[in-house]
């Protein structure tokens, strides 16, 4: 998720951890009473129902529910959470079941803290005070969000592994009061604790006592060698719902008395509107009202089609700020012009990089090699086009939508709709597709709202629940895409080939901070940034930084090894010889890929590795050229994640990310022209076809390492290795995606330009 997460201030952090004023305030770990009470109060409990700690509720009946504080957008992470609580917890797999958590403070996500700090590094007689202060913390930030890949290794490993072996501790604590034994002679397994003496009572039967404890904030976790659910491919929570067509999307969203509104936006982005002639519209059958709002118009009606062809007749004329002069050309001038003259901030500066390539004319054998590379803009291109749901009326504020955010939602609606926060209710639904997309406040970026923020400013003019959609032309024309960016990068190699020294100036720091790292044993390297305002909206984009930077080093590497005459995969072996998981992830891609064994004729192979999101994934894809256009065969993906949850879904989940960045490699391509993109539709921004998608092998590798995320690693990687085997087919060496735009017919390529 891939997103900007912005660390709290001095004083959030002082605020939350009660130093505020000379005190110290110690809460529970897991959680409180009194958050607990909310929690229940939020999530509905009935009669008898107790929640145990924040995330878990207990019922009469022995059903064990999770409330899980992220968006499930396909990923499968409600099953995989849920699969995580109930390990430690000793659960009954057959009597847990799983929710999204409710839009409210109770549930704001603490174990986000990971984005931020390790817990590792608080000791242990201090993680109480340190989990209460994240947790007011998250409250402080209205922190429930989906991305960066943290569901499993943040929420999962810091908030249901110990929320699930502190609510055991708990019924255990319940049962030996109970029978007035040792906790050691209590044992819980199957959702029932046994006494020493034979005796036995369901968790639905101690939870009232259970709830009495306070969650430890240090529970003992299992072994993984004692798992019995995670690692095993249970069925997920969501399918029967999208199966059967009961699963509610945002779109699906149905209010009575509700009215549609469709948009006339700006086409030039940074434009205001001068003005709009809506006579004519308001005289159509079914127009209820015009509004106006930052980026547009909208037409208020009863149904969507009616909206939806009165806006397209509307005339409105917008002032455009002299922005029409943008083109993509002009940024990726303006980009090179920056790297070039601008002012650069340090990322990475190890050794002394500026006096290698100073010495470099002057030593024997010693060669500077330069190459610029460039990706365009890219749509995240949803399946479900966006969408909000909203009723303001009284003071209060009801939305329908499909977040990544629901708790983030319901701040942002209070902020632009000016009502209290505890006057907003998110209605929180399924969504067809994230990516990054679907935040509230696009990665922290308030200068480029939100279809979130439109559809408030829409509704504050309606006296009704109004819906506002996106057609498909919107939604690629008005995204907060992930930025067009430009590299140029440089290297001493040696007399035998390898670098010494490694330079990289690139555009934009965006999330995650080490995406421009590489894992390669060169001594001295300069890896800086240069900023470059622009009006065009950029937001979050699966895999964030990665996705370009994964592209430009790989390729980079691959041109240094075929420059010296070396294997491609042998080469990067000896550069990680200070990296043993990037170099055992590479040797299991290669291997099962079948590296150096030959191909059938007009077969060619590329490799590619990268470390994101703390899994480190390498992909070998197989490829021929048909009609000057790379055909992709087969891609063989190897994956240290540290420990695999949910083995159908992490595979599915590389699976996901290898199609994703094929489709943004192959065909990802948003242009500017008069300021405007250009793309409007499928029909010119394409997707992957079924008949175009390759046979895709995913092998884990076992690691003692902590768990990284798989929502995101495995898409940055392909590009590149595609790009490697165009190169090993064709002596192209493509330094500008998509691949759409190059010749491949030919060893000269028409777009591909030689290394300097």
């Amino acid at each position: 998720m891939a997103f900007e997460m912005k660390k709290p201030s001095r004083r959030q952090f002082l605020i939350a951890t009660g130093l505020v004023g000379g005190g110290l305030m110690i809460g529970y770990a897991m959680s409180g009473p009194s958050r607990r009470e909310r929690a229940a109060g939020a999530a509905g409990t009935k009669d008898g129902e107790r929640m145990v700690t924040t995330w878990l509720k207990i019922s009469p009946d022995n059903i064990v529910t999770v409330y899980v504080p992220h968006a499930d957008m396909g990923q499968g992470v409600i099953t995989a959470l849920a699969m995580m609580a109930a390990e430690e917890m000793e659960a009954d797999w057959s009597l847990v079941r799983a929710e999204r958590a409710p839009a409210d403070l109770a549930f704001a996500n603490d174990a986000l803290r990971g984005f931020f700090v390790k817990d590792s590094s608080v000791p242990a007689m201090l993680q109480g005070v340190n989990q209460y202060a994240w947790y007011k913390v998250a409250e402080g930030m209205s922190l429930q969000i989906t991305g960066g890949s943290s569901s499993v290794r943040f929420t999962g490993q810091s908030g249901m592994r110990h929320s699930g072996a502190a609510a055991k501790e708990m019924l255990v604590k319940a049962a030996a009061a109970r029978w007035n034994c040792a906790e050691s002679d209590c044992t819980a397994a199957m959702s029932t604790v046994t006494g020493p003496n034979g005796q036995s009572a369901t968790f639905g039967e101690l939870a009232a006592e259970a709830a009495e404890h306070s969650p430890s904030a240090t529970p003992k976790l299992k072994s993984r060698k004692d798992y019995t659910i995670v690692g095993t491919p249970k069925p997920r929570f969501d399918i029967p719902g999208k199966v059967d067509g009961s699963a509610k999307y945002g779109v699906d969203a149905q209010v009575p008395g509700m009215l549609y509104a469709a948009v006339k936006l700006a086409p030039v982005f940074g434009s205001t509107v001068v003005s709009y002639d809506a006579s004519q519209i308001l005289s159509r059958r079914g127009i209820r009202q015009v509004v106006e709002f930052p980026a547009g118009v909208a037409v208020i009606a009863d149904n969507f089609w009616r909206a939806k062809e009165a806006a397209l007749a509307l005339d409105v004329e917008f002032d455009t700020k002299g922005h029409e002069a943008t083109s993509s050309e002009s940024i990726f001038a303006a980009q090179a012009e920056a790297i070039a003259t601008g002012e650069s901030e340090e990322d990475v500066e190890t050794g002394d990089a500026a006096a290698a390539f100073a010495a470099a004319p002057e030593t024997e054998g010693a060669e500077i090699v330069a190459a610029q590379y460039r990706v365009p803009y890219l749509a995240h291109a949803c399946m479900e086009p966006m969408n909000c749901t909203v009723w303001i009326r009284d003071g209060k504020a009801d939305v329908w939508v499909g977040s990544q955010d629901a708790l983030g939602t319901r701040a942002r609606v209070a902020d632009v709709a000016g009502l209290d926060f505890d006057n907003v209710t998110v209605h929180s639904l399924l969504l067809g597709g994230g990516f990054g997309r679907r935040i509230p406040v696009r990665a922290g970026r308030t200068e480029f709202p939100s279809e979130i923020d439109w559809a408030v400013m829409i509704a504050r003019q309606v006296d009704a629940p109004v819906k506002l959609l996106y057609t498909r032309e919107d939604d690629i024309q008005h995204d907060a895409y992930r930025p067009a960016v430009t590299s140029h990068l440089r290297a001493v190699v040696g007399p035998d080939g390898y670098p010494t020294a490694w330079e990289n100036r690139y555009l934009y720091k965006d999330d995650p901070a080490e995406a421009a790292h590489i894992p390669y044993a060169v001594p001295n390297q300069s890896i800086r940034v240069v900023e470059l305002p622009t009006e065009i909206p950029r937001g979050p984009w699966r895999s964030v930084a990665h996705t370009q930077h994964t592209f430009f080093s790989e390729s980079f590497i691959d041109e240094l090894a075929h420059r010296a005459g070396k294997d491609p995969f042998e080469y990067r072996r000896v550069l990680l010889k200070d990296a043993p998981r990037h170099l055992a992830v590479l040797e299991k891609a290669a291997g099962m890929a079948g590296w150096g064994k030959p191909l059938p004729e007009g077969r060619y192979r590329g490799i590619a590795v990268q470390e994101s999101f703390e899994s480190i994934v390498a992909e070998v894809a197989e490829i021929s050229i048909v009609d000057g256009a790379p055909r992709i065969h087969r891609v063989v993906a190897a994956v240290d994640c540290g420990e695999v949850i949910h083995p159908d879904t992490a595979a599915q989940q590389v699976e996901s990310g290898i199609i994703y960045g094929l489709t943004a490699a192959l065909y990802g391509e948003i242009s500017i022209e008069g300021g405007a993109v250009v793309q409007t539709n499928f029909t010119d921004y394409e997707m992957l076809h079924l008949s175009e998608t390759p046979e895709i092998e995913v092998h884990f590798v076992d690691s003692d390492a902590p768990i990284g995320g798989l929502g995101e690693p495995a898409t940055p990687v392909v590009a590149a290795a595609v790009a490697n085997a165009i190169y090993a087919a064709t002596g192209n060496r493509v330094r500008q995606l998509p691949f759409k735009l190059h010749d491949l017919s030919s060893v000269s390529g028409k777009f591909t330009q030689a290394a300097d």
